[in-house]
């Protein structure tokens, strides 16, 4: 069953089944790309690892409720007596985070000649996991190597650009392509829930023709390969929660898949 969306699928972005989604589409456009590029060029998939204190959401988890004693029924008891019961509580974990992203390289100097990233929440909501992506964006934002930054992700913060108009800065979904030889410019597909996901091109040496990637055909094929339409519940709220004019919007299309 295909994608019901006309463009990004919402419930795509659910916890549940981001890791998926973010996983095969990376491989799909490296994919994509290696044809168009090779044999100049070659793309790999690079690995970045670090490791976050994992969020606890408590609320809701029974174990760490606390029985109250109904002081006015029981004998006197001292401060220190009703103190040192203990309650159970959670301490943060350590977390190893492992993300993927795609470089295009020479193949004759091996030189990265673009990075392309795909978003994850951590990049955009968890701390350790912002800091460390903002700190290898500058870097990439102060060299001669251009950047693809793909942002399928409605929460958290979206990463900072400047200028353009604010409906193109407070978009729900965005691709940034930062051309090394261009900068501090650069180009931002910007499109909403409604918009067909835009292709977009990778940026290679100068006078080398650019490939193009047709992301919104990538995320079809990837949503019919991996079945997706079996592990997603159309009958329930999307996670995150929708904006009540998106939701509107789209009830017709979860109504129907869920018949």
């Amino acid at each position: 069953m295909p994608n019901p969306f006309p463009g990004m699928n919402p419930y795509l972005e659910s916890p549940e089944l981001w890791h998926q989604v973010d996983n095969r589409l990376i491989v799909s456009i490296a994919d994509e790309i290696t044809p168009q590029v090779a044999p100049n060029y070659r793309v790999s998939i690079e690995e970045r690892v670090y490791t976050s204190m994992e969020d606890l959401m408590l609320v809701g988890i029974a174990d760490v409720a606390v029985a109250r004693r109904d002081l006015r029924d029981s004998s006197p008891t001292s401060a220190t007596s009703v103190l040192a019961q203990p309650i159970r509580v959670r301490v943060p974990m350590p977390e190893e985070i492992v993300e993927r992203f795609l470089e295009v390289k020479s193949t004759q100097t091996g030189v990265v000649v673009c990075v392309i990233e795909v978003l994850s929440p951590k990049n955009k909501r968890d701390k350790d996991g912002r800091a460390t992506y903002a700190s290898k964006r500058l870097k990439i934002l102060g060299s001669a190597t251009s950047l693809v930054e793909i942002d399928l992700l409605r929460s958290g913060d979206s990463m900072p650009v400047l200028g353009g108009t604010s409906d193109h800065i407070n978009s729900v979904y965005r691709i940034l392509v930062s051309r090394g030889s261009c900068r501090p410019d650069a180009d931002l597909f910007a499109f909403g829930l409604q918009d067909r996901i835009p292709s977009f091109p990778i940026p290679l040496l100068a006078n080398d023709p650019e490939p193009s990637v047709d992301l919104q055909t990538l995320l079809n094929q990837i949503y019919d390969r991996a079945r997706f339409d079996l592990a997603i519940d159309y009958s329930k709220p999307v996670k995150p929660a929708l904006p009540p004019e998106e939701a509107r919007a789209t009830a017709h299309i979860s109504y129907q898949k869920s018949k």
